[in-house]
C-alpha cells in the first residue's frame, strides 16, 4: 500500500497526542477531551482506533496527518517502543518541517529528559506538578491559534 503524503497546510488533525498507556487516566484523556472541547481536531488513539485496523499505518497516518505533535514525557513513555516510534516520527517532522512539539513533563526531571533524548529539555513544556490538565490546554490551545494566525498572515502577504 502506497504511503498518503498530506499537502502542507491540508491537515486532517490540529494535534497528534503521543503518550503511554499508564498515562492515558491522569494526562492523556483528560488533555485530548479538552483540546477537543475547544474545538481542536486531536488524533488520540481512544478516539481514532478501531478493531481490526493496522497499528502501525494508523500511527504513520495520524502523525503524518496532523500539524503539531503534544508528547506526554513520563518514565512510562521512555520506556515503550510504540511511543519511541511515535517520537521518532515527530522528531523527523520536528526537524525537516519546523513541525511544533509540545512536550508535558509528568513526574520527571530535566535530568531524566536530558539522559533519554537531549534534544527535548530544550523545548518548551509544561509540567503537570506545576499546571493541571485544563491550563496545559489551555496554553496548546493559545499557542496553535497563533501560529495558525501567522501562517494565514504569511499566506496573505504571498498575493
Amino acid at each position: 500500500m502506497a504511503q498518503r503524503f498530506i499537502k502542507k497546510g491540508a491537515f486532517a488533525y490540529d494535534v497528534f497526542l503521543s503518550h503511554a498507556t499508564e498515562d492515558k487516566d491522569d494526562v492523556a484523556r483528560p488533555l485530548a477531551l479538552a483540546l477537543q472541547q475547544r474545538g481542536l481536531r486531536v488524533w488520540y488513539d481512544e478516539f481514532e482506533l478501531k478493531i481490526g485496523d493496522n497499528l502501525v499505518a494508523k500511527l504513520n497516518a495520524g502523525i503524518n496527518g496532523s500539524r503539531f505533535g503534544i508528547i506526554v514525557l513520563s518514565q512510562a513513555f521512555f520506556a515503550k517502543q510504540w511511543t519511541i516510534h511515535e517520537l521518532n516520527m515527530l522528531e523527523y517532522r520536528w526537524v525537516t518541517e519546523n513541525h511544533m512539539l509540545f512536550p508535558i513533563w509528568h513526574h520527571i526531571t530535566i535530568e531524566e529528559v536530558t539522559a533519554y533524548r537531549a534534544w527535548l529539555a530544550n523545548i518548551i513544556g509544561r509540567r503537570t506538578d506545576t499546571f493541571n490538565v485544563e491550563e496545559i490546554a489551555h496554553q496548546i490551545y493559545d499557542a496553535i491559534l497563533a501560529s495558525y494566525a501567522e501562517q494565514q498572515a504569511a499566506d496573505c502577504d504571498e498575493f
